[in-house]
Parts: C-alpha cells; structure tokens; sequence
C-alpha cells in the first residue's frame, strides 16, 4: 500500500478504549493530520471500564463518540465457536483478546463507511499481535482503506514518554486506583502484562494484581458444585436455568472467580517472533472449557475425538494469527460442527479453591456402554475373540524384532561367532 497522503485525511475513525494509547492519539492526530477524530468503543463486556469513556473522548478533541453493543455477537458468533473446536493457543491461552478483535475491526468499517471517513486508526504497537488481527479484519471487508497506526510512525518510544506527552497536553490519564498494568478485558477475560510480569523468575504477586477474582487461598473452604447443560457443543444452561449466551458466561465467571479458578500465568509466542509473558484470569472461559471437553469424551468416537484434539490446536493458532476471516477457518469450523452434533449433555463439576473436578457426566448420545466396559461378569463381550485382534495388531512389532534378530545373526556369522 502507498505511503497515505495527510492532505487526503480530513476524518477518521479511531478504535477507542480510553486507555493511554488511545488517549493521547486523538490530540496527535489533530495535531500530524489536522483531522476530525470519530471515537469507536466497541463494548465486547467491558463493563465499568466503559463509564465516563463518551466525555473523555470528546474532551480529548473527538467530534463524536460511538458505543457500540456486541457483546451478544462476540460471545455467540466467536467465543462459542472457539469453545466448540477446543482451541487453546499453545495448548494454554483462551483467546480472550484474539477473537475479540475480528468482530471490532468488522464495525470500525462500518462506522467509517457511514461516517465517510476517510481512514482507520489503531492503537496496537508494532510488537504486538493485535496490529494484525485489526487490520487483517478491515481488509477482509474494505480492500482499500487507509490504515494509521500511530506506534509505527510517532517519535514516542515508551509509556513513559506516552505519560509525558498526556501531561504536556493536559490529556487526563488513569485514576490513581487502577491497575498499573498493561490490560486487556472483555466478558471472557482480563489480561495483566508489563511490570514485574517482565521477569519470567519473579512470582506474580496476586493479591495486588488480581481484578475479578480471588487466589486459591482466598477462595472459600468449602466446594460449590455446577451444572451445564450442553446442545450441540453449545452451553445452554446453568443449575439447570435456561439463559443467553452472555449471561452464562457472566454467571460462571461470578461463581468461579469466588472459587479462585482460572487464573494462569503463562508465556506464549507472539505472531512477531517475541516471547511475553502475561496472566489471565478466566474463570468462566475455563469452566467451560473443562466442561465441554469432559462432555466430548462420551460423546464422540475415539478416531474423531483425537483427530479434533489435533485441529484443535491450529484452530487457536488461526485465531490467535488474526486469520479469523479465511476460507482456513471457515473450514475448520465446518469440521468442528460436524463433530459437535451429538455433543448434547450435562456435566457437573465440583469446584474447590482453583480446581475444576469432574462430577459427573450424562448425554442422550454417549458412547459409554457399562456392559462393554465392566470389570465384573458381563454377556456382551468375548475375551478370548481378543487373541487374534492382539496378534494381528503386534504383527508389525513381531516382524521389526525377527528382521533384527536375523540380522544380529548374519552379523555373528560373518565375524564367525
């Protein structure tokens, strides 16, 4: 894409959160491009992250200001998605941030196109992974549009710089009782990176950190006990109460934070090349998933179930790359529903001070057959029709260990033993 011509941006559209990056690009892009600034905050369950943002972006020099409700959509169209293919990012990370952003760079684009602007702007840095889900986002559905990344381009190098150039500007900045870490929230999850967290030997220190929820310590002594009903992959209820999408994540975050679950301090390799380390809490994500997952071994055939396990992981890997909008993906969700269509059920977990313990399972489709599985004396199943099913399938091994003992044996012969 050609270098983008500053004359040519008059008006642009500005990804918003509220927080410093993004604080302090509405005055510099008043100040490098000489534009109007249309704010965007996309509401994915941000919560009171979300209070006084409309004010403090017109105080920052926007012309207006869009809140944008997609908290249903996100949790439904892509959280759900990802939970049905089992996709953890290097077998750890719950995607909380990665499959936020395709949906936020869908709606950027359509408030450009209503707004005519005439560009997109992010605050994602150049280390990061969201610069690539972002954009990668809008050129799936706006081939042409110029996109500003600020971090690319300013002469500011540090937060701390970034502090100096809010306070030159009289940009209002955190309040003094928020978190000094770098942070990423939404319904799913909060994020905690920068800091102490920068030291892989240093223990995160919890009690300071922590946002939503409790450590293990500090949960209750006494186990709590949940239900979810399951329909084709997809949790429908808890405690056996009927409930949207969203409200079921809500509701088992409330009762797994209080338990000190899903907490996880984890170092993962970014799509640039670096390794960082950030911790995650996610309670209501790894309920969840362990609830599915449990579901899933009596429901589906070994062969599918193994091979899904296997997918699983390059389904997070496409997500967490930013290639949510990719024929790749669309074709890994169609072999996921497929699996999915008898992964209808009940589980019950047992959750006690961060664990999650299973307590027992029930579908209409399982393929756990007590008869088949019994130790004690059952009239279905032929133990010596075994025999022949071992020796067939210890034929390769048998074979392997004849040629090499025939081979250890030419050996002797030709040194004369």
């Amino acid at each position: 894409m050609s270098k983008i011509n500053k004359n040519d941006i008059n008006k642009v559209v500005l990804a918003y959160s509220g927080g410093l990056d993004t604080s302090i690009i509405i005055t510099w892009l008043k100040e490098n491009y000489d534009c109007e600034v249309i704010a965007v905050a996309c509401d994915v369950g941000q919560d009171e992250e979300l209070e006084g943002l409309e004010q403090k972006a017109l105080n920052s020099g926007a012309i207006k200001y869009y809140a944008i409700d997609m908290i249903d959509e996100f949790v439904d169209d892509y959280i759900f998605e990802a939970l049905k293919a089992g996709a953890k990012y290097e077998n750890n990370y719950l995607l909380g941030t990665a499959f936020a952003r395709p949906l936020m760079g869908i709606k950027l684009v359509e408030i450009a196109k209503k707004e005519n602007a005439d560009a997109i702007v992010h605050g994602c840095t150049g280390k990061g992974n969201d610069q690539v889900r972002f954009e990668n986002a809008i050129r799936a559905v706006d081939a042409d549009i110029p996109i500003i990344a600020p971090w690319r381009t300013w002469e500011i190098k540090s937060r701390e710089e970034e502090v100096e150039y809010a306070k030159a500007h009289n940009i209002p900045l955190k309040e003094k009782n928020e978190s000094p870490y770098s942070e990423d929230r939404n319904i799913w999850h909060i994020s905690h990176e920068g800091l102490d967290l920068e030291h892989p030997d240093t223990e995160p220190d919890f009690d300071n950190m922590l946002t939503l929820g409790k450590t293990p310590q500090q949960a209750p002594d006494k186990e709590e006990y949940v239900e979810i009903d399951f329909e084709k992959g997809v949790p429908v209820a808890v405690n056996g109460k009927k409930m949207k999408g969203s409200d079921i994540v809500r509701t088992l975050n409330k009762i797994g934070f209080e338990n000190g679950i899903g907490i996880d301090d984890i170092v993962e390799n970014r799509l640039v090349g670096m390794k960082v380390r950030g911790v995650y809490e996610n309670a209501g994500g790894s309920i969840l998933y362990k609830a599915h997952e449990i579901l899933e071994t009596l429901t589906i055939d070994r062969d599918t179930l193994h091979y899904k396990q296997k997918l699983a992981l390059d389904f997070a890997e496409v997500i967490y790359n930013g290639l949510w909008y990719t024929t790749l993906r669309e074709a890994l969700t169609a072999f996921v529903n497929k699996t999915q269509e008898t992964v209808t059920g009940t589980v019950k977990l047992k959750l006690y001070k961060g664990n999650i313990i299973n307590a027992g399972v029930t579908s209409p489709y399982t393929l756990y057959n007590e008869e088949y599985a019994t130790f004690g004396e059952d009239g279905v199943y032929d133990q010596t029709d075994s025999q022949g099913f071992v020796n067939l399938y210890a034929l390769p091994i048998k074979v392997q260990t004849m040629m090499k003992n025939n081979v250890e044996k030419n050996k002797n012969e030709a040194l004369g033993k």
